[in-house]
């Protein structure tokens, strides 16, 4: 019997009206009571989902239209999220394809898709954002369909329904003058298009299980689709381990998704997507097989880490003032948890005891991860990101990404040359006439890390860009990532505004007036190149001497403030950035200047 069920993935770029349409989906469908509050983008459940805009976990909810069942899985639209990505295509059987209609196709669209193209899933795109004054969606639909074919999609999937949306509102149309003022059309063309699970529920028991989370009371859940049988809870079954290994167990209880809100069910059938708890041992890519004769799938692939930092415990003078967990233990033991449900991961030891190598998919992904430790009471500091290379055939590989790049025309030229000298080279270039040009670059992933801010500056904020992991290539040489020096405080003591105003020449400031610092901290950034002892703790010397104007109120250029992201840019490898609970500043890795300065002085002997 096929199961009344639909199970379908979300593709779209950032900001591209994801989220807002998965809220309107689930309220059209009676999800929610009439007297439910519910909050906007029910989806990013996550504080730091909301605050950045972004989906960063991927999740799964269910809607019923008439009598199926449709599992929505919303997978992040960033391609350092890609391990969230590759796990949620394994669950579902088609993808809805959301493009906005002015901006059309983006690079983190063309990631997913093209994961979701490989795994020959059939899509439905949707045009959302229409009522938008600058939509083009004509235009939008004819780049879609150069994507699908610029990524090998085979005729069947280019045969695709195309639905126009305007998420905030709930409106899906089949063409633009459909007077549709609801998604019917939407919920219709899932279940369509998207084919029922291909699973047998009276064959063997087979669960890949694709994502893990915690419940307090029932301990850990493994999440995941059954490609065959009937998952019964208190039923003894087999997990079926990396490596061959097989252990016998019990489903202690089992959950079926109703909204965003996990069901407990007696048993559920092959094709729907399922929690199950009671098993302690489970991990991302297990299998949950009959207790008898147990039948492993194949396990989850992930693309390998690029990005590698050392993460170690808090060293600095102000140590343990703020943060909760402080010591190497509770360091270790946060990111194995992290392991657990992040498969795009990897922690190795190093040479310290105090230090972990921690490799991911990109900055954005490392700079999450430090962004919940340090709201959960971690007391840390990292390292300068570096990229992860490889040896092959005697030769040095490192990672290189495709930049799209789109900046009004006037900024095209200090773009291409902001790009150039990080070894970037352009491979095309679109103008349509609309004052903005959009171009691709092919460029080393190191030449990436701390280019944003430089970017912004060099196109006044008007630049926008987005990356994509493109291949490994041979090693570029040596590349110079920052141009200017750093203003370090020689002691310890509150910063004061006449400090400041004597210093203010000397460079940007990142600290005002009351901040406490220690020797070796960074409090700004050098005009030149080189670093710069300075004293920001200086006081004006008291004097029987009075003038009508010699206490005025000093004028001070506003500092700079410094967040997590813009932080992990500018630092180099002479440089760690602490982070506590309330937090962050940039030090030096060696904080007293006479041991600094001895091991400038080596260093050059060295040469």
């Amino acid at each position: 019997m096929t199961p009344a069920i639909r199970n379908i993935a979300i593709i779209a770029h950032v900001d591209h009206g994801k989220t807002t349409l998965v809220d309107a989906m689930m309220r059209q469908s009676g999800t929610f009571a009439e007297h439910e509050a519910v909050v906007e983008r029910i989806m990013d459940s996550m504080d730091l989902e909301r605050e950045r805009g972004i989906t960063i976990m991927a999740k799964n909810a269910s809607v019923r239209y008439l009598d199926t069942k449709i599992n929505i899985l919303d997978t992040p639209g960033h391609a350092d999220f890609g391990g969230e990505v590759e796990r949620v295509l394994k669950m579902v059987d088609g993808v809805m394809l959301l493009v906005d209609a002015a901006e059309g196709p983006l690079p983190q669209t063309r990631y997913v898709l093209s994961k979701a193209l490989a795994a020959h899933l059939p899509p439905i795109v949707v045009i959302n954002k229409i009522d938008r004054h600058e939509a083009e969606p004509d235009r939008v639909l004819n780049e879609i369909y150069d994507l699908f074919i610029d990524l090998d999609a085979s005729e069947d999937l280019l045969d695709f329904p195309v639905l126009y949306t305007i998420g905030r509102t709930g409106v899906a149309r089949r063409s633009l003058s459909d007077p549709s003022e609801d998604l019917r059309p939407l919920f219709e063309e899932i279940l369509k298009s998207v084919p029922p699970p291909r699973a047998a529920s009276d064959g063997p028991l087979q669960l890949l299980i694709a994502n893990l989370d915690y419940n307090e009371y029932v301990g850990r859940l493994g999440i995941g689709r059954i490609e065959s049988g009937i998952a019964r809870a208190g039923v003894a079954v087999s997990i079926c381990k990396d490596g061959g290994v097989i252990e016998r167990t019990k489903i202690a209880q089992l959950y079926a998704y109703v909204g965003l809100k996990r069901v407990p069910v007696e048993s559920a059938e092959a094709g729907d997507i399922v929690a199950i708890a009671g098993i302690e041992e489970v991990f991302i890519g297990d299998t949950v097989a009959e207790a008898e004769n147990p039948t492993p799938l194949p396990r989850i692939h992930v693309d390998d880490p690029t990005i590698s930092m050392e993460f170690s415990v808090n060293n600095s003078p102000f140590a343990g003032r703020e943060g909760k967990y402080v010591t190497t233990r509770r360091l270790r033991e946060r990111l194995e948890q992290e392991l657990l449900g992040n498969v795009s991961l990897k922690v190795e030891e190093t040479g310290s005891p105090d230090t972990f190598k921690v490799s991911g998919r990109g900055v954005l992904q490392m700079a999450i991860l430090i962004e919940m430790m340090r709201r959960e009471g971690y007391e840390l500091q990292v390292a300068q990101p570096e990229v992860v290379t490889l040896e092959a055939d005697g030769q040095t590989m490192e990672p290189f990404e495709l930049v799209f790049i789109d900046v009004p025309e006037q900024f095209v030229g200090v773009a291409t040359e902001t790009l150039g000298s990080r070894k970037g080279v352009m491979t095309k270039m679109i103008n349509h006439g609309a004052g903005r040009v959009r171009m691709e670059f092919e460029i080393p992933s190191r030449g990436l890390i701390g280019f944003r801010s430089e970017f912004l500056t060099a196109t006044k904020g008007t630049g926008l860009f987005n990356t994509l992991f493109l291949r490994y290539g041979p090693w570029q040489g040596n590349m110079q990532r920052r141009l200017t020096g750093a203003l370090i405080a020689d002691r310890e003591g509150s910063i004061t505004g006449y400090a400041l105003y004597n210093l203010q020449e000397r460079g940007i400031m990142f600290l005002g007036p009351g901040a406490l610092v220690y020797e070796g901290m960074v409090v700004g950034e050098n005009a030149r190149s080189d670093d710069l002892n300075v004293n920001v703790v200086k006081e004006k010397k008291q004097t029987n001497m009075r003038s009508s104007n010699s206490d005025e109120t000093v004028k001070l250029i506003p500092p700079r403030p410094m967040s997590l992201d813009m932080c992990l840019e500018f630092i180099d490898n002479t440089e760690f950035v602490e982070v506590t609970p309330k937090s962050i500043r940039i030090r030096k890795r060696i904080l007293p200047q006479h041991l600094r300065l001895r091991e400038i002085s080596r260093e050059k002997n060295a040469r």
